[in-house]
C-alpha cells in the first residue's frame, strides 16, 4: 500500500499496519458506494473516494449512481451496498423508521464511517429570470428540488413552505435539472449539496445566473425550524459570487454497513482520512474531510472499525453506546 510523502510518519506505519498485517479473508473482494445523481457532489465526492480505496486496498470498488441519502441509508441498512453517504437530517428519520422509502423500518444497520462535509441550502435562479432573494420568487414558480428522497427534496420544500414560498414541486437530477433552468422549464432550482455544485458552476460557464443567499431573518427561522447549522458560502466558490452568501447546513457522513468486518472498514477510514490533500484533489468539499470533525455525528452508531480509528487517529472521545454492537 502506497502512501504519499506528506502524510506523517506515524500515520504511515499505522496505515500499513492496517492494510498489511490484518486477516483480510474475511474481507469482500468488490464494493459499492451508494452516492446520488450525476451533476452533483454526492456522485463527484462518492466515486473518488471509492475509485481511491479500492485502488489502495486492491480491491473492484465504485459510486453507484442513487437517489441520495435517504436511499443510501436504505441500500446500506439491507447489505444491498457495503458503503453509501448520507446527511444526519435523513439519518435521524430512518433510524426513527420514517425513511419515506421504507416506512416503519428502523434502519439500525447503517454505521457512521467519518465525516465528509457540511451540506448548503442555497438557491439559483437565472439572471435574466430579476429572482435575486428568496421573496422574489413568485407565487406557482416551477422549483426543482434534486432527486425524489434526496436531503434537498426532503428539507428544501418544508424550507419553503417555512418561508412563505408557494411553488410547484419538480424532481430530477442535478445536471437534467440545471439543463431545464437554463431552458426556462423551471423559475429556481433549490440545492443542497456540498460546494462548488457541479451543476451550478456548469451553468455560470453558459449562462449568468443569481446565487441567492437567505435574509438574516430567513435564516433565523430555518434554524429555529429543521435540524441545521448557519453556514456561509465562501465569495470564492463560485465566480458568481461578489461577497459571502448567507445559509444553513446539515453535516454529511459516509456510512458503512454495521456487519462488515472492522478491519476492513477500518482500513478504508484509514484511506480517506489520512490525506486530505488526496481527498481535496477529488472534491474541494473534502476540505472539511478532517479527523477532529468525527464529534460531528449525533444520531448514527459508529462501525467499531470506524471508531477504533477516530480513537487512534484522533483521540476521539466516542462513548461505548455509541458504538455499534456494544
Amino acid at each position: 500500500m502506497k502512501f504519499t510523502a506528506i502524510l506523517a510518519a506515524s500515520t504511515i506505519l499505522a496505515g500499513a499496519a492496517v492494510a498489511q498485517d490484518v486477516d483480510k479473508s474475511d474481507w469482500p473482494s468488490s464494493f459499492t458506494v451508494g452516492t446520488a445523481s450525476q451533476g452533483g457532489t454526492y456522485f463527484a465526492y462518492g466515486s473518488g473516494w471509492a475509485n481511491l480505496v479500492a485502488k489502495e486496498l486492491g480491491l473492484t470498488g465504485g459510486g453507484e449512481v442513487t437517489g441520495g441519502p435517504m436511499q443510501n441509508m436504505a441500500l446500506v441498512h439491507t447489505g444491498e451496498a457495503a458503503f453509501g453517504m448520507t446527511t444526519m437530517g435523513p439519518a435521524a428519520e430512518s433510524l426513527a423508521g420514517t425513511n419515506p422509502i421504507a416506512p416503519g423500518l428502523e434502519m439500525t444497520q447503517a454505521c457512521a464511517m467519518f465525516p465528509m462535509y457540511q451540506t448548503p441550502f442555497s438557491v439559483t435562479a437565472l439572471a435574466s429570470s430579476g429572482i435575486e432573494k428568496v421573496s422574489d420568487i413568485p407565487a406557482g414558480a416551477k422549483i426543482g428540488f434534486g432527486p425524489a428522497g434526496s436531503t434537498s427534496d426532503t428539507y428544501f420544500p418544508r424550507m419553503m413552505d417555512t418561508l412563505g414560498v408557494e411553488y410547484e414541486r419538480r424532481n430530477g437530477g442535478w445536471t437534467d435539472l440545471g439543463g431545464q433552468l437554463q431552458d426556462g422549464l423551471l423559475d429556481v432550482i433549490a440545492f443542497a449539496a456540498g460546494v462548488p455544485v457541479p451543476a451550478v458552476s456548469q451553468l455560470e460557464v453558459q449562462t449568468d445566473v443569481n446565487i441567492i443567499e437567505f435574509t438574516e431573518e430567513e435564516q433565523a427561522k430555518l434554524l429555529e425550524e429543521f435540524p441545521v447549522s448557519d453556514f456561509s458560502i465562501k465569495a470564492s466558490t463560485y465566480t458568481t459570487l461578489e461577497a459571502d452568501a448567507r445559509s444553513v447546513s446539515m453535516w454529511n457522513f459516509a456510512i458503512a454497513n454495521c456487519d462488515l468486518p472492522e478491519s476492513f472498514v477500518k482500513a478504508a477510514v484509514d484511506v480517506v482520512m489520512s490525506d486530505n490533500e488526496r481527498m481535496t484533489g477529488i472534491h474541494k468539499a473534502a476540505a472539511s474531510t478532517l479527523p477532529e470533525n468525527w464529534d460531528k455525528n449525533k444520531v448514527l452508531k459508529w462501525h467499531p472499525g470506524a471508531a477504533a480509528w477516530f480513537k487512534e487517529n484522533a483521540n476521539a472521545d466516542i462513548s461505548d453506546d455509541m458504538i455499534y454492537g456494544n
